[in-house]
């Protein structure tokens, strides 16, 4: 298949926002198929409507039966993935230290269980992809994080060590079979996503231009 992006499935976890939506849209101009999904139903039937030939699934994330049903209907349907983007997301926050919740760090926490779930669970995937690819929208607030933004930055933070994990996984795996690394994972740090959704899109379908050992456990700052 070489190492482009044309004939890929490419799962995009939360990927019904407008920046998934973005993804979306360039990976099927490229002749990919995104597999976007999410928890709600209605979100999804809109992203099928707007972008011709995309898949759509509904899947709770954060339970890790579901995702290990989903993986089962993804390769009955399509081989595999090759591909993850990790868009579940969501602010809360304010009020210093003293306003971080337990309730708003349960709800930011979801992010964090949802990457947990989706990368063990398509880890063998993108480990027998010729291209896999793992990456994530973290924050600039991991580099200088605030009492009023406490929880959100360090469960980004957790996000971020996870995922510098999945690309040593990658690493090793590759050493230890004596072949060249196929798979790799990328930080993407954004201040804000808003008005970057397309330069996300173009970086993501990026990753499939460079040798997986080239970019593996590298951060991305997008708009810096």
């Amino acid at each position: 298949m070489g190492t482009g992006i044309e004939g890929r499935a490419v799962l995009l976890a939360g990927g019904t926002s407008a920046a998934g939506r973005s993804v979306a849209r360039a990976l099927r101009a490229a002749g990919a198929t995104p597999v976007v999904v999410g928890s709600d139903a209605g979100r999804l039937a809109s992203v099928a409507e707007e972008i011709d030939g995309v898949v759509t699934a509904q899947c709770d994330l954060t339970d890790p039966d579901a995702v290990d049903a989903l993986r089962d209907r993804v390769r009955t349907a399509h081989g595999g993935i090759d591909g993850v983007l990790h868009l579940v997301g969501g602010w809360r926050g304010g009020g210093g230290l003293a306003g971080q919740s337990d309730d708003d760090f349960a709800f930011l926490l979801r992010s964090f269980t949802a990457l947990r779930n989706v990368t063990r669970t398509f880890d063998a995937d993108l480990r027998a992809s010729d291209a896999g690819r793992l990456a994530i929208v973290s924050s600039t607030v991991v580099a200088r994080p605030l009492a009023g933004g406490a929880n959100y930055a360090a469960v980004k933070a957790a996000s971020e060590a996870w995922t510098r994990a999945v690309a040593q996984g990658f690493a090793k795996a590759a050493r230890d079979a004596g072949r060249e690394q196929s798979a790799a994972a990328v930080v993407f740090r954004v201040k804000s996503l808003a008005g970057l959704e397309d330069a996300l899109a173009l970086a993501f379908l990026g990753l499939w231009e460079d040798p997986a050992a080239d970019i593996n456990d590298v951060t991305i700052e997008l708009g810096a």
